[in-house]
C-alpha cells in the first residue's frame, strides 16, 4: 500500500528529507524507484546547479502506458547504471519527455541509453538540446502513443520557458516541473536562502515563484492555461521541485493559481 504524502505548511528540510516514498522490490545499491500511485513511480535524483549557483532537487517520474505501451520519462534524472536497472525492471522505455527548457539536462544521456524511444520537448527547447534528435515537439493533444492515459496543457505566456503540465488519468496526478515549487526550508543557504524566501520557491505551499509571474507578460494565455489544469479531477500532484502530495492536489493547484485565475 502507498503511504501517503501530504505536503505540509512549513515543511523544513529535515522532514523534507525523514519523508519515504514506499519500499518496492525494483531497489538496487542506489536506486529506488517509488510507487506513487496506479502505474506511475518517481525517482528523487540528485541535486543539480543552476543559474547563479543555486542548487535544486531534482525529480522524475515513470508512467506505464495503456495497452503495452511501454514507459513513459518525464523530466529525466542522471541515468545510473542502477537506475537504470530499476527503470528497465519496469518494463521499455518508449518516451522521453523534457517538460521544459529547463529540465533537459540529462535528455541526452538517456537518448544515448535508449535509442529506440522517441524524444519529446516542449515548444522552444528543440534547439537546445545539443546532439539529441527531437523527435516532437509537445502540443496541447497528447500524442497518440499516449492519449489514452496523459492528459496535458501548454502554459503559454510567459518569457522564461513554456512549460507543459501533464494529468495522469490512471492515478489521478498532476505533473508540474518549475511552474509549482515548495522547496523545503533549510535547503538554501546565505543570500540565496534570502532569494529564495522573496521568490517564494520555498513558500510553506505549492506556489508560483514570483519570477515566473513577473514573466507571463501574456496573462490571457497564462489563464486560459491555468483553467484548463484546474478542470482536471486532481487528487495527487507532483513538483519536481517540492514534495509529492497523495492527496488535497486539486486544492493546492487552486490556490497556487488564484491569483492568475482571479
Amino acid at each position: 500500500m502507498v503511504k501517503n504524502i501530504v505536503c505540509k505548511q512549513g515543511l523544513g528540510l529535515a522532514e523534507y528529507r525523514s519523508i519515504v516514498l514506499p519500499q518496492t522490490h525494483l531497489e538496487t545499491d542506489t536506486a529506488t524507484v517509488t510507487p506513487f500511485g496506479s502505474q506511475l513511480w518517481l525517482f528523487d535524483g540528485p541535486a543539480v546547479t543552476g543559474a547563479a549557483g543555486f542548487r535544486f532537487p531534482t525529480r522524475m517520474a515513470v508512467v506505464s502506458l495503456p495497452d503495452k505501451g511501454g514507459l513513459w520519462v518525464w523530466s529525466p534524472v542522471a541515468l545510473t547504471r542502477d537506475l537504470r536497472t530499476a527503470i528497465d525492471a519496469l518494463g521499455t522505455v518508449r518516451h522521453l519527455v523534457a517538460p521544459n527548457s529547463l529540465h533537459h539536462m540529462f535528455l541526452a544521456q538517456w537518448a544515448a541509453a535508449y535509442p529506440d524511444a522517441r524524444v519529446h520537448a516542449a515548444p522552444g527547447l528543440t534547439q537546445q538540446v545539443a546532439g539529441t534528435a527531437v523527435h516532437a515537439t509537445i502540443g496541447d493533444e497528447p500524442d497518440p502513443d499516449w492519449a489514452g492515459g496523459l492528459e496535458q496543457v501548454v502554459m503559454r505566456g510567459n518569457r522564461i520557458t513554456t512549460e507543459v503540465v501533464f494529468f495522469h488519468r490512471a492515478s489521478s496526478t498532476v505533473l508540474v516541473t518549475d511552474l509549482l515549487q515548495q522547496i523545503p526550508k533549510g535547503w538554501f543557504r546565505g543570500w540565496r536562502a534570502v532569494v529564495a524566501r522573496l521568490d517564494l520557491m520555498t513558500a510553506p505551499v505549492p506556489t508560483v515563484p514570483r519570477k515566473f509571474r513577473m514573466a507571463m507578460t501574456d496573462r490571457p494565455a497564462a489563464r486560459a492555461g491555468a483553467k484548463r489544469i484546474l478542470e482536471w479531477p486532481a487528487q495527487r500532484l507532483v513538483m519536481a521541485h517540492g514534495a509529492p502530495m497523495q492527496s488535497g492536489g486539486q486544492a493546492a493547484l487552486r490556490n497556487a493559481f488564484g491569483w492568475l485565475v482571479r
